[in-house]
């Protein structure tokens, strides 16, 4: 089913030429209201009359996340304040947030996207949608909320925490869909097994689940201990919020990009070389119809390829791999780049481990040393320490003949690590507290 088919099954041609229209209008707006493009784009000897096709978006300058944490807190609005009608600020964790401002008409878009996005999934009137996304500066609940409604569903806006009582209200209200992170979803099926509750009971068919890189393990994981079908959504708040893209629940190989709205393309993060469909490198987005910030080929830092082969559900725009780690997020160990979503990949495929665990990186003297610290279940925590140490060993061979580099393994005991009821946190890097 699709929620606009007028849109979402536009021909190429036409979603090129409406992305065209766009680009360029948003190229003079920007031009005229916002300083900091004003400036960039004279440093780049361009402006917005040289914008005539859609191969010339390459010619423009990055947007960066330190740009907007520069310019905090209004100064990449293109509106006056007075036609902001909500503020939300990135999730991050040092430093000022970044800060993002959506008009009245913003608001709609959003919350036509995720109509859509919820649709795509296999989520639709009738259901009940148990939001478990956090509520507030943080992007997804009111998101992934405003658009659940728009589709006629009933929504819980439980948003993040008191896991026991979401348990509850899911048993007692009947909660079909689950909206929340990938690792929170886990962490339900987890506690739901300490209180004794068949979470295979539950009404639940479809989790729309995102926020956090996740491998296709991971997915299989949530899959079995949910009874549900997990699908990944896609956004960020600097683009939107969720909603920039989404599996369809018919093919769930790659996530739509709502194209009418964003320009995506795929850059060496080392060159900024604009790649080849198909090929592997760092998302950028352009804005084209935000009112509030729009920005203009944004650097995402995630990783990913563009797909534009047609999906077998009838939608026509292009699609975008899932995720494979995100460019700041890579670990770079005695010159191997580590991603934490190909350890994770490695650990899913080994039995006896729980899917819980965290890297670990330090400085010794000149090297960097990684430690990768897993939980075990309670029956191999129960082990000879001699199955330990062979466990231990087959990891640490595991990571070495996929990544190349050599790790520390420490096993750890069931529900040690810290779950998160948010993101979860996979690395530490104390590199920094010891340089």
């Amino acid at each position: 089913m699709i929620w606009n088919d007028e849109f979402e099954t536009l021909p190429r041609e036409a979603i090129e030429s409406l992305q065209l229209k766009r680009l360029q209008q948003v190229v003079e707006r920007v031009y005229a209201t916002v300083p900091f493009y004003q400036e960039s784009f004279k440093k780049a000897g361009i402006t917005p009359a040289d914008v005539k096709s859609l191969d010339d978006l390459q010619k423009l300058p990055f947007t960066l996340k330190q740009d907007m944490r520069d310019n905090y807190p209004y100064g990449l609005f293109a509106v006056p304040l007075e036609q902001i009608v909500r503020i939300h600020a990135s999730s991050g964790t040092t430093g000022k947030p970044t800060v993002v401002g959506y008009t009245r008409r913003d608001i709609e878009t959003w919350t036509e996207l995720m109509a859509r996005s919820f649709v795509a999934a296999g989520a639709n009137k009738g259901d009940v949608i148990h939001n478990a996304y956090g509520y507030g500066l943080f992007t997804g609940g009111l998101g992934a909320h405003y658009g659940a409604e728009r589709v006629g569903a009933s929504v819980i806006p439980m948003s993040g925490g008191n896991t026991k009582k979401q348990l509850m209200i899911m048993q007692d209200f009947g909660s079909t869909v689950l909206t929340c992170t990938p690792s929170y979803s886990l962490f339900l099926a987890e506690v739901a097994a300490e209180e004794g509750i068949d979470i295979k009971n539950l009404k639940l068919k479809v989790g729309i689940l995102g926020a956090e890189p996740w491998s296709e393990k991971m997915r299989q994981e949530i899959e079995e201990k949910l009874n549900i079908k997990a699908i990944d959504i896609y956004g960020l708040s600097e683009i939107l919020g969720p909603g920039v893209g989404i599996e369809c629940v018919e093919a769930q190989n790659g996530l739509h990009i709502w194209e009418d709205h964003f320009i995506p393309e795929i850059i060496n993060p080392e060159t900024g070389e604009v790649l080849p469909v198909g090929e592997k490198g760092e998302l950028v987005i352009t804005t084209i119809t935000k009112e509030g910030i729009p920005l203009i080929r944004y650097r995402t830092r995630d990783i990913t390829r563009l797909i534009k082969e047609p999906c077998i559900c009838g939608r026509t725009h292009a699609r975008i791999e899932r995720l494979s780690g995100r460019s700041d997020d890579m670990l770079i160990i005695r010159g191997v780049n580590v991603f934490p979503s190909q350890i994770e990949s490695v650990l899913f495929n080994i039995e006896g481990v729980e899917p819980h665990y965290q890297l670990i990186v330090e400085r010794e003297g000149n090297l960097d040393t990684l430690e990768v610290q897993v939980e075990v279940n309670e029956q191999t925590f129960s082990d000879e320490i001699k199955e330990l140490q062979n466990l231990s060993n087959k990891i640490r061979k595991d990571i070495k003949d996929l990544l190349g580099v050599t790790c520390k393994v420490r096993l750890v005991e069931p529900k040690s690590i810290t779950r998160s009821e948010g993101k979860a946190v996979r690395v530490i890097d104390n590199r920094q507290k010891s340089s």
